[in-house]
């Protein structure tokens, strides 16, 4: 049997922000999540996750409800058979992962301040995340006008690939999310009032439904006269330098 492509799957008519609470996660589990991405994208003179609302995006992915929103950002589309076994398999980890890594990140909160991680203070939460994900804090990137000075800052834009999330661990999959919340369409729950998109002066569709009819284009964006793969086009690649 040859299954029907997501043009013909039936759409639900929901919203990630119908309930402002969790569906996924305990309240406790929430409020050490959203100050976990809060340190992973932090308020500075720009919003950063908190104001993004990251936590809900997180939230409703892992309910296994808010997979792929319909082409006109009314609802979602409701997926069935092989597809939603699929699709549980792999939430079902997900949800496995980020469970066992919240407790892991409380336990290790309590253990070193006696206190819920929420209750820490900045530098406190980025040394527990520092010491769960096994690297050093990044530094912070400074711009210079000398291009030499910037050398091997950034780097040519992504492709339209998505970043897998496959095989990480607990902290390495909370800041692919973290982004991925952040600068995702809102109607996956975050990106609240597109501040994500503000902050890199994008000024994205208004709605999934202005992409599909036409209303909006990213050719303002797109480097006139680059070749494919784009990503690695001369002229792409300057500009990223």
């Amino acid at each position: 049997m040859v299954s029907q492509s997501q043009a013909h799957w039936p759409t639900v008519p929901i919203s990630a922000r119908d309930v402002d609470g969790p569906l996924f996660f305990t309240d406790e589990e929430w409020t050490l999540v959203r100050a976990a991405t809060a340190r992973i994208i932090p308020t500075d003179y720009d919003p950063g996750a908190a104001e993004a609302d990251v936590v809900r995006f997180l939230d409703r992915f892992l309910s296994g409800d808010f997979v792929y929103a319909s082409a006109t950002g009314d609802g979602f589309l409701e997926i069935r058979g092989k597809e939603a076994e699929a699709w549980q398999a792999r939430i079902k980890h997900r949800q496995t992962v980020y469970r066992e890594g919240l407790a892991a990140l409380k336990a290790l909160s309590l253990d070193k301040y006696a206190k819920d991680f929420h209750e820490l203070s900045d530098d406190e939460q980025d040394a527990l995340l520092v010491e769960t994900s096994g690297r050093p804090k990044p530094r912070h990137v400074q711009l210079h006008d000398d291009e030499n000075f910037n050398s091997g800052e950034g780097g040519p834009p992504p492709t339209n690939q998505p970043v897998s999330d496959s095989g990480l661990g607990f902290f390495d999959m909370l800041v692919a999310h973290t982004r991925q919340g952040f600068y995702a369409d809102p109607v996956y729950g975050g990106n609240r009032d597109f501040v994500g998109w503000r902050v890199i002066g994008f000024d994205g569709p208004k709605s999934l439904g202005d992409t599909v009819a036409g209303h909006y284009t990213t050719t303002d964006y797109m480097i006139m006269g680059a070749t494919w793969p784009y990503a690695q086009s001369p002229r792409v690649q300057r500009f990223g330098r």
